[in-house]
């Protein structure tokens, strides 16, 4: 009787949070651990209610993941039940991934700092006045790492005013960057002299593709417009945006810029752009 070989049982890495079915990650780091040769796996996890989530980073630890990225809306609720915390995260107060350290769960923030290669792929930062639409999770990380870019202003447009200035504030504290909380009601108003305007919310991911609620007639081919939904690639704000002829930075650049970095940080092998690239491509259907 012949015995059957199996192959070792894969190595799992996850993403919580909610929602996550139109996010690609989970199709790109397949096809580059492939690439790679790795026998791993990415599983996109939803939690719709975040009585769910310190289960389910017990879970990451109990299963011997070997990392997990965290998305909205738990990128600050998820810190509490982080065994340690690094220097961006203290600084921030939101986490976007995790490494896996005998055991440990240590809490990472790369957001911003994919926005910030993105972007400077198209437009330096340094000295720009940049205004941000929304202020949760991502966007704080983002806010930050901008101005510790070089940005010489921020502007905080969010309906919420507690969370507005808490990041405004943030902002100033880690960076020293002048930060500033504006409404948002009804058409957002953009203010004057912005040379960077950044859509930090979900309005307008696939498949509902909401419009932004903004003045249009303020924005000028001189601002560069960035979004970070990553489904799709050209959302209705970025379509706009084009059609006035103003440059644009898309969510999908952003996502295998901070992708790379996790990458490196779980596998320890110095990641390839095109690799990333063509793996998040495939992935959006715009390539076969």
């Amino acid at each position: 009787m012949s015995i059957l070989s199996l192959p070792p049982q894969k190595q799992l890495t996850t993403m919580l949070g909610h929602p996550v079915a139109e996010n690609p990650i989970d199709r790109m780091f397949d096809a580059v651990y492939a690439h790679h040769g790795l026998h791993w796996q990415f599983w996109k996890c939803d939690l719709p209610t975040e009585d769910l989530l310190p289960a389910a980073i017990a879970g990451v630890r109990a299963l011997g993941f070997a990392g997990a990225c965290i998305t909205v809306p738990y990128k600050v609720a998820s810190i509490p039940f982080l065994d340690e915390v690094d220097a961006d995260v203290q600084a921030i107060g939101a986490a976007n991934y995790m490494t896996i350290d005998a055991g440990r769960l240590i809490g990472h923030n790369n957001d911003g700092k994919g926005v910030v290669k993105a972007i400077e792929k198209v437009t330096p930062i340094a000295g720009k006045r940049v205004a941000m639409l929304g202020a949760g999770g991502a966007g704080r990380a983002m806010a930050v790492e901008l101005a510790w870019a070089g940005a010489s202003h921020l502007t905080l447009i969010t309906r919420r005013q507690a969370q507005g200035e808490e990041v405004a504030a943030t902002v100033t504290r880690a960076s020293g960057v002048p930060a500033v909380w504006r409404p948002w009601v009804g058409e957002a108003r953009i203010p004057d002299g912005t040379q960077i305007l950044m859509n930090a919310t979900h309005l307008g991911c696939a498949p509902e593709l909401e419009s932004i609620p903004i003045n249009w007639d303020q924005i000028t081919p001189a601002t560069t417009l960035v979004d970070v939904i990553t489904n799709p690639r050209i959302t209705p704000f970025l379509r706009t945006a084009k059609d006035k002829g103003c440059p644009v930075v898309d969510g999908v650049d952003m996502l295998v810029q901070l992708a790379m970095q996790i990458f490196t940080a779980w596998t320890n092998i110095a990641a390839d752009e095109a690799v990333f690239q063509r793996a998040v491509a495939q992935a959006l259907g715009e390539m076969s």
